[in-house]
């Protein structure tokens, strides 16, 4: 338990620093004086002050953030010292710039992982249906069926043939002739073999009438220069689907119908990250791949306080040439804020409620 604690709150510190670098690079590269470097929001629990930027730890463990001199200073037209350094000095396209940084950080965190994690090895699909273990004194034993038998098709007494290509198909193929004598076409290394089995009408709650397991993923290793373009495809995928989540369920928000996706918060994070460390490091790694992705897609969302709703305001003024008043759009942010914390607060004990039921 104190182990899952330790490495959900590595993987949370670490995908929250590689986003503030995002902003704190770029910001220094646009020549923006970065007052804080914050872990959390505050109440602040640590501080050090290093040149011109403090570097904090806040009690309050549902993100960070970079303070950017002059970025949600109410009047702007009032600072006369070191405006050339202030956050609202610089023009729309640098800022947006420094508000899209930590998204891609996190992108690009998610993408050498998932690049790592394709270098060791990930099952992916074929269409060959291999069997991976034949359980002791089963109908498959007994049959001489072995580990890495290939099935192709499913035989039985009347001469219908069934081309197996599937779990599905063996499984369904099976229980329609339970205690029939059926003919298995099995593929033995380059040998092609015909086995006669009966596949019982009673057998043991973990093994099924024949008694294989089977599957069709093997387990594939992508080269160095593989990974990365894989990888790539990967992340590309993920962040389709979450842009198409988030859509329908937003749709689905606002036309009254019920949700079918399932929100989860630092509790139920905390669980996969339990689930995920039984499996090793490898499994851990490619969740943290998954969460840094996730973070990146919810990040550039056009809602106040995120980095998408800051990113909003700026697109406006680049298209208007006119920016919004700097108080009315720090007021829309506050109160962005304090909804995204009501809401995390929900989703967390929605969390603990599913974790004490079960």
């Amino acid at each position: 338990m104190l182990l899952t604690i330790g490495i959900f709150i590595t993987i949370l510190i670490v995908l929250i620093l590689v986003h503030e670098l995002g902003h704190f690079v770029a910001a220094k590269w646009m020549g923006i004086r970065v007052e804080e470097f914050g872990i959390g929001y505050p109440p602040r629990a640590w501080g050090k002050k290093i040149g011109e930027t403090v570097y904090s730890l806040n009690w309050i463990p549902a993100g960070g953030f970079v303070r950017l001199y002059g970025e949600d200073e109410h009047h702007p037209e009032e600072i006369t010292r070191d405006k050339s350094n202030a956050f609202f000095a610089k023009k729309p396209w640098q800022r947006a710039i420094v508000l899209t940084a930590g998204v891609a950080m996190n992108v690009l965190l998610g993408w050498l992982l998932i690049s790592f994690v394709l270098t060791q090895g990930v099952l992916v699909p074929v269409e060959d249906l291999r069997i991976e273990e034949v359980s002791p004194g089963s109908p498959a034993e007994e049959a001489e069926l072995q580990p890495n038998d290939i099935i192709r098709k499913f035989t039985v007494a009347d001469g219908t043939e069934y081309e197996i290509k599937s779990t599905t198909d063996l499984i369904n193929a099976t229980q329609e002739h339970v205690g029939e004598t059926i003919t298995l076409s099995v593929e033995r290394g380059n040998d092609a073999l015909t086995i006669n089995i009966v596949p019982r009408e009673e057998y043991p709650e973990d093994q099924g009438p024949m008694g294989v397991v089977v599957s069709n993923m093997v387990e594939k290793r992508y080269s160095l220069f593989e990974a990365p373009m894989v990888g790539l495809s990967h992340v590309s995928d993920m962040i389709r689907q979450l842009v198409t989540g988030v859509g329908d369920m937003l749709w689905r928000l606002i036309t009254f119908q019920r949700q079918q996706v399932d929100i989860t918060g630092p509790v139920g994070i905390g669980r996969l990250v339990g689930q995920a460390r039984s499996f090793g490091a490898i499994a851990v790694l490619e969740l943290m791949a998954i969460l840094s992705v996730n973070l990146a897609v919810l990040n550039i969302l056009p809602f106040p306080a995120l980095d998408g709703g800051r990113l909003f305001f700026v697109v406006i003024e680049g298209l208007t040439g006119r920016r919004v008043k700097a108080q009315w759009e720090s007021y829309v942010h506050q109160i962005g804020m304090a909804l995204l914390l009501l809401l995390l607060f929900l989703i967390t004990i929605n969390d603990i409620v599913r974790l004490v039921q079960g």
